[in-house]
């Protein structure tokens, strides 16, 4: 039996530790626990990587204090319209929705398409219709109701952009939220399990007050979700338009597979020159067959944990 390892992430962006009360700290801290034992208690009974990253993000997705599920942000008319997506690194199966609303776990939604349909990606009433058939927990309005995003929303609803998380207070119509927390917000997870395979799973609510159904990388197999047994297990969270036309995740994997980087060379590649270069902030968790880990981000913090069989832990939110 090889080693075994997970790897989660809340989020990156502009995270200070002047932005956060300790009690806010201590809370986040709790959630990324909390994720992480759900995912590595699996592993440590050898259960699939698979397995792990769904219990890991469900986990997350049901923290109120993340953007995804239950805390997901509030779109331009109201409502939650939220992304999620899986892979298996040893079959190269993917699973994918985008724009569903009433989903209470999207990852058990995108875990479902995988395995129970001939699609990767089914979206809004599509996938609804598809939960609904499958028998998947849905919820009301008010089960996603967070009264932070709500306020945000309410700062920025009667403009034509979205806003990321991060960069609500520096925009002219936000003023307000200077003292507020600022982050991309999506959750995810890595895992290596116990017989080398590889699994990736991704979850988001999106932007604040964004239109048009618009989607972001977290549900594209490639760009915000990548598994391979060959090479790595890559979890994007960023501003969406600039990991998707970098194909964030899958580079990652090219560099290995073609280049013969290791997972922390092609992860610093991409993250730290090629996203930079087109203005793309955020970060990226990975894992290998070996069940190496890599944490990398170009912003001032990204909530992220991680723990191998070899007794290596890490909780840690800022740089």
């Amino acid at each position: 039996m090889q080693e075994f390892s997970i790897a989660i992430h809340g989020g990156a962006g502009t995270i200070l530790k002047t932005d956060l009360t300790p009690e806010q700290e201590t809370a986040y801290l709790r959630g990324l626990d909390d994720a992480l034992k759900a995912g590595y208690s699996i592993l440590e009974k050898g259960g699939s990587a698979v397995d792990a990253v769904t219990a890991a993000v469900v986990s997350l997705e049901d923290c109120i204090l993340f953007n995804a599920g239950r805390g997901s942000v509030f779109t331009k008319s109201g409502t939650h319209e939220m992304d999620a997506s899986i892979m298996d690194g040893k079959t190269l199966q993917a699973g994918a929705v985008t724009c569903v609303q009433h989903v209470k776990n999207p990852v058990l939604l995108s875990r479902t398409i995988m395995e129970n349909s001939e699609h990767v990606m089914l979206s809004a009433d599509g996938a609804l219709q598809f939960a609904k058939e499958h028998q998947l927990k849905l919820e009301n309005d008010d089960y996603f109701f967070s009264q932070f995003r709500y306020d945000q929303w309410q700062l920025v609803k009667n403009e034509n952009t979205a806003a990321l998380d991060h960069n609500i207070s520096s925009t002219t119509f936000a003023k307000a939220t200077a003292d507020k927390e600022k982050k991309f917000g999506t959750v995810g997870a890595v895992a290596c399990d116990a017989s080398g395979n590889l699994a990736a799973a991704t979850s988001t609510g999106g932007m604040t007050n964004k239109n048009y159904n618009r989607i972001g990388d977290t549900p594209i197999i490639g760009s915000g979700t990548y598994a391979n047994n060959q090479t790595c297990a890559v979890s994007c969270t960023g501003h969406g338009e600039l990991f998707i036309k970098a194909v964030a995740a899958y580079d990652v994997s090219c560099l290995m597979e073609y280049k013969g980087c290791t997972l922390q060379q092609a992860m610093e590649i991409v993250t730290l020159d090629k996203l930079v270069r087109i203005n793309g902030e955020g970060g990226m968790i990975g894992v290998d067959a070996k069940g190496n880990i890599a944490l990398v981000f170009n912003s001032e913090g990204m909530y992220r944990g991680s723990q191998k069989s070899n007794g290596e832990k890490l909780l840690a939110i800022y740089q």
